[in-house]
């Protein structure tokens, strides 16, 4: 249950300190540049235009609520709603009739300034272009989509999963509060139901675990879970795939990240998969990136190269766009300063989770790893060992009548797998 009284007060300390300067010395430069765009919400489909709609108006209702010293238990079972009705009004972006909901709109506000993430630059990314979609699709069909701008990840969720983050979210808040939002968790910034045509739709909006600049060439799903995990032929296909355990394991991939960063980076995850088998939780994956800094340079040459043929035809007006550098009218421009980042270079209070492969000089060691930038996290944390064991327990009712032995692991062991797992892999 929620519990009352005074157990539950979490203090909302101003977190400017573990929050970098770095952060503010856009702002100036970003203000002026935001308020000239009229936002009309256009997007491929209703639903993106809605959503983006919708935290477009919840961001600013937001602002004009005080900052309370700290949440109240109140504060977790809140939430914001709205039914609009539009006659004849922006037809071409909004559907006539739709609803949205903000879920504790207080904690997410909380949770999106201890993980330094600014309101203004929150609520830029969702609505001033339309979110993209990403090729990634899960088992249960989630959607996955990526702002325009790569910083955040927006995903669509069951009512299960909705509930379990009631479930966790007050023990969740109080974790964050206690690394100091240093964690490898999702870092879940809002959630939200969108109801368009009577169908009701619920997201979460994250972290991106990804650079927004780094390509991220090999992509891995990791569960540490001894049962067939290797991605599907129609996976394999894809330019880039979601590889698995076997597949990591089969091609002798390493993670070489030098003692002191695997030390940091263990125990990190140890602590946060403990959080979580506490909870209940398992069935989460590590979520891997590797960006190839040689092969994104040649990348880069080459899209310079293609660049500049096409100036010689157009009294080079044209602006090449690299993995680092972004046409100077784009909207990222001013957020992303391009080119004061060298090969693999990346600003740490942006792209939080990547850590550079180990430093060798070629020279002293012939075997040495490739330059290489890991993005490493945890994700997909909302499912509950109970759900998990009924779902199951129904599935092998269903194959072999009731009184079937169930072999799920228990979060415990997940969690011990896991671990395992990790630290066998990570060099």
């Amino acid at each position: 249950g929620w519990g009352g009284g005074g157990g539950f007060l979490f203090f909302v300390q101003k977190m400017a300190a573990n929050c970098t300067a770095s952060a503010s010395k856009t702002k100036t430069k970003k203000k002026h540049f935001v308020a000239q765009k009229v936002k009309l919400f256009r997007a491929s489909e209703p639903l993106l235009s809605v959503l983006m709609w919708g935290v477009n108006h919840t961001i600013n209702e937001l602002s004009h609520v005080q900052i309370p010293v700290m949440l109240m238990p109140d504060d977790f079972k809140a939430f914001s709603k709205i039914k609009v009705d539009n006659h004849l009004f922006n037809k071409e972006n909004l559907p006539s009739r739709f609803k949205f909901k903000e879920y504790c709109p207080m904690v997410f506000r909380n949770l999106r300034e201890r993980f330094c993430i600014d309101d203004q630059d929150y609520q830029n990314s969702v609505t001033r272009s339309a979110p993209v979609n990403s090729d990634a699709q899960n088992r249960m069909g989630a959607r996955f989509l990526t702002t325009y701008d790569k910083r955040f990840v927006i995903k669509t969720i069951t009512s299960e999963d909705v509930a379990e983050m009631h479930n966790i979210l007050k023990k969740y808040h109080q974790y964050i509060v206690e690394c100091h939002g240093n964690a490898l968790l999702p870092q879940f910034l809002g959630m939200y139901r969108l109801t368009v045509d009577g169908v009701e739709t619920y997201m979460t909006v994250t972290r991106n675990v990804f650079s927004h600049r780094l390509t991220v060439h090999r992509k891995y799903d990791l569960k540490g879970s001894t049962v067939s995990r290797e991605a599907s032929g129609k996976e394999k296909a894809k330019e880039l795939p979601t590889l698995k355990d076997n597949d990591f394991l089969n091609e002798g991939q390493r993670i070489q990240i030098g003692d002191e960063n695997k030390k940091m980076f263990l125990d990190k995850l140890k602590r946060d998969v403990e959080f979580l088998a506490q909870l209940k939780i398992m069935d989460y994956s590590l979520l891997v990136g590797i960006h190839d800094v040689d092969r994104a340079e040649q990348e880069e040459v080459e899209v310079e190269e293609k660049g500049e043929e096409e100036d010689c035809e157009n009294d080079g007006m044209s602006h090449p766009v690299g993995s680092y550098g972004t046409p100077p009218d784009s909207p990222g421009n001013m957020l992303n300063f391009p080119r004061i980042f060298g090969p693999g270079e990346f600003d740490p209070t942006v792209d939080v989770y990547a850590i550079k492969s180990q430093d060798i000089t070629q020279a002293n060691f012939p075997d040495a790893p490739r330059k290489e930038v890991f993005f490493m996290a945890i994700i997909d944390i909302l499912t509950h060992y109970d759900a998990k064991k009924k779902a199951a327990h129904a599935a092998k009712t269903v194959k072999h009548g009731a009184g079937a032995e169930i072999s799920t692991v228990n979060p415990e062991q997940y969690s011990k797998r896991f671990l395992e797992f990790m630290s066998n892999i990570i060099t």
